[in-house]
């Protein structure tokens, strides 16, 4: 049903608008996305007949699951794009998209980090000692995995199953997921695992935390935010960066990549977005095959 009209709105904005390959398929993209959000809604509908609550409902799902301010609003400029062809076929006659409000922009710089910018704060760490080894493998696995800072402070050896390529992580709730994690990713903490962790005597109860401070304890949530924003500082990154933000970026790069809404939302831990029914698991090769298709690291 919709795939008729997004070939023909392809082409419209080919032919018609003289749009570049690629303008043309981040609005492709854009209308996929809602298409995807409703089938997971369960709202069977034609574009013909959406209406602006389910273009709102759409909106503050892809906020929640973290897709930076600015991204929101180019998805929006997509979706208006598309109900306005609909108007001009005579498909539609009245614009759903008329009074939507695109996201309020942050007067502040989003928290929101381009991949550029995750690059310099990475070559910002110094990999001589023993806590700068630590940092860039914990910075890695912020990125490479949208992980919560508790659930990176919380990491344990025995749920590290890098021969597969994933963690299992306890989410909100104490509910498990299986999350990917990048080729990057395990090189770092690895060689943070067998240079650094080896020679440092867990203390009791930290004996299976990946992740420990110079004394053998679990590194605390302050420890990861104040060593972040110092990373931020010395890379020259002038923006409001916390260890969100390497959940936000993840997010926002997956999404804006191209990966689908279902799979992301899988891989941050969110709540199913009807609550009606639960979805079953996502395979694990596709979850893997997610990170590596759209994964700026990968």
């Amino acid at each position: 049903m919709w795939q008729s009209y997004i070939k023909h709105f392809k082409n419209y904005l080919r032919l018609e608008r003289s749009l570049s390959g690629n303008s043309v398929e981040a609005y492709v993209r854009d209308v996929e996305k809602l298409e995807e959000f409703l089938q997971l809604s369960k709202i069977d509908l034609a574009p013909t007949r959406i209406q602006e609550e389910h273009l709102s409902a759409f909106l503050k799902y892809v906020a929640e699951l973290g897709l930076a301010a600015h991204s929101q609003a180019r998805m929006l400029s997509g979706i208006k794009a598309f109900f306005k062809y609909l108007m001009l076929e005579n498909e539609i006659s009245e614009d759903p998209t008329e009074l939507l409000e695109s996201p309020r922009l942050p007067r502040k710089l989003p928290d929101v980090l381009s991949y550029e910018e995750i690059e310099t704060m990475l070559s910002a760490i110094d990999h001589s000692t023993p806590e700068g080894t630590r940092n860039r493998a914990i910075m890695e696995v912020l990125y490479s995995s949208g992980l919560r800072v508790s659930e990176l402070t919380d990491l344990q050896l025995t749920n590290c199953h890098f021969d597969i390529g994933f963690l299992r992580i306890i989410g909100k709730g104490d509910k498990m997921r299986l999350v990917p994690i990048g080729k990057e990713a395990i090189k770092y903490t690895q060689i943070y695992l067998d240079h650094v962790r080896g020679d440092v005597a867990p203390q009791k109860g930290s004996e299976d935390i990946v992740f420990l401070n110079r004394r053998g304890g679990q590194l605390s949530r302050v420890m990861i935010f104040l060593m972040i924003k110092d990373t931020a500082e010395k890379a020259g990154i002038h923006k409001n960066v916390s260890p969100h933000t390497f959940r936000h970026s993840f997010a926002t790069h997956l999404i804006e990549g191209g990966a689908s809404l279902r799979a992301v939302q899988e891989m941050l831990g969110h709540e199913s977005i009807t609550t009606t029914e639960i979805y079953t698991h996502l395979d694990r090769d596709y979850l893997r095959q997610i990170i590596t298709e759209f994964h700026p690291r990968s």
